[in-house]
């Protein structure tokens, strides 16, 4: 009998589980906190969640929606996280998927026996106090416990950086900019969440810098007056990705300019050869001065910070936004390994070795997750009924590699770029 564990119970999470159930298949979602949501759901007491307070999506409702499930029209281009939190609640409620989800329950461990799956879990009452391990047994495992929990800090740590004296964290734990109020503040990255923070630190530090190891190019997030992602429905964005490059960078040049009239160093990549940093303020906030831009950091000696074009500033507060680590706390690493944030998948999705352990979500679009998700869970759902089959192993190894070189090919090097998929491919 065909029964299958979801992990986690975010975006990805109840996307698989809405289609689960939509075609009958029996299934389990495990979540950690109590409540839907993952990453969108402020201070979610999963501990997970990296959404700060002033946070809004960067992709349009249009593009983020569930295809099964519209966002309302009467909500905003751009909602905010209260109001994606909402529309998750809707969306389970509205499939009836709440009572098929099991709250505060972590899962420990997922081991392969045979072609099934051991999976170990652990629940926490309503005190917090931790019941006795359960071990289940399943005949699919669908991995979405998201990536962007875990963050990942510069390796190596910057020379001297024990001797500063100030506050140091993660974009991951910034939450409001009540700490950063009158004082210095050094942002560390160029994109989404470097950029909202940077801005938001502006409006009430004393001074706040902007450093960078590479530039990055700058989307507004509307052009003429729309959404700039609806021209992803545009035929533009559907012909060769040398075509797609060349009338973005026209767009971008008509519209703002170039990056480097506000003070940002030139890229050294083509336009959507890396994930677009989205910000519709950021160069406002740079051409009033209200943001000093740097280089990437050198040294630090106490409070003072070096940079590598030999200049160095005072700061009391530095917020790395330095991206995540992917991560599977329940996977041994022998069963599935992650090399700098690489996993090996078909079609990002089956693990060759286990052709029963599923992901779903573990993609970075040039567009939104959500409906990758739900295509995803859709062709998951086919494997799990029969509807579809794999091909052999030699030929998921022989595609893996194929897809390997041509995102070698197509993006820029980096942990960030690992899962990086264009939203039509």
């Amino acid at each position: 009998m065909q029964r299958v564990c979801v992990v986690g119970a975010g975006s990805s999470g109840i996307a698989a589980a809405q289609v689960l159930h939509e075609r009958g298949i029996d299934f389990d979602c495990f979540e950690v906190g109590s409540t839907i949501g993952g990453n969108w759901r402020y201070e979610n007491d999963n501990g997970m969640s990296s959404a700060y307070r002033s946070l809004h999506i960067n992709t349009s409702r249009e593009q983020m929606e569930y295809r099964a499930f519209p966002m309302p029209e009467h909500l905003p281009d751009y909602p905010n996280h209260w109001q994606i939190a909402d529309y998750f609640d809707a969306y389970v409620d509205r499939f009836g998927l709440r009572d098929r989800i099991r709250f505060r329950t972590e899962v420990v461990k997922v081991a392969p026996v045979g072609q099934d799956f051991e999976v170990t879990v652990r629940a926490r009452d309503a005190h917090g106090d931790v019941t006795e391990p359960e071990v289940l047994r399943y005949s699919h495992v669908i991995v979405a416990n998201g990536h962007h929990w875990d963050p990942r800090w510069p390796e190596p740590s910057y020379p001297g950086v024990e001797t500063f004296p100030g506050v140091e964290m993660h974009a991951h734990y910034y939450k409001t900019p009540d700490v950063l109020e009158g004082r210095r503040v050094l942002v560390l990255g160029i994109g989404n969440s470097a950029c909202d923070i940077a801005v938001e630190s502006t409006r009430v530090a004393e001074r706040t810098y902007l450093a960078m190891r590479r530039g990055a190019h700058i989307v507004p997030k509307y052009m003429f007056g729309i959404p700039t992602d609806h021209l992803t429905d545009s035929p533009l964005a559907r012909g060769p990705v040398p075509l797609q490059q060349l009338g973005m960078a026209a767009l971008l040049r008509l519209t703002q300019g170039r990056v480097t009239d506000y003070g940002l160093p030139k890229p050294d990549h083509r336009v959507l050869h890396a994930h677009p940093t989205v910000s519709e303020e950021l160069l406002n906030r740079l051409g009033h001065g209200d943001i000093a831009v740097k280089p990437n950091i050198d040294r630090f000696e106490g409070a003072k910070v070096f940079f590598t074009d030999g200049t160095a500033v005072e700061v009391d507060v530095v917020v790395y936004c330095t991206g995540y680590k992917v991560t599977f706390p329940f996977l041994d690493e022998r069963v599935v390994p992650t090399r700098d944030n690489k996993v090996d998948l078909y079609r990002r999705v089956v693990d060759p070795e286990h052709p029963r352990l599923f992901f779903v979500g573990l993609v970075q679009p040039l567009g939104a997750i959500m409906p990758l998700a739900e295509a995803q869970a859709g062709w998951v759902a086919d494997l799990v009924d029969g509807s579809a089959e794999l091909p052999s192993y030699d030929e998921m190894r022989r595609q893996i590699r194929i897809y390997d070189e041509r995102q070698r090919k197509r993006y820029v090097a980096s942990k960030r770029h690992t899962i990086q998929v264009d939203f039509h491919s």
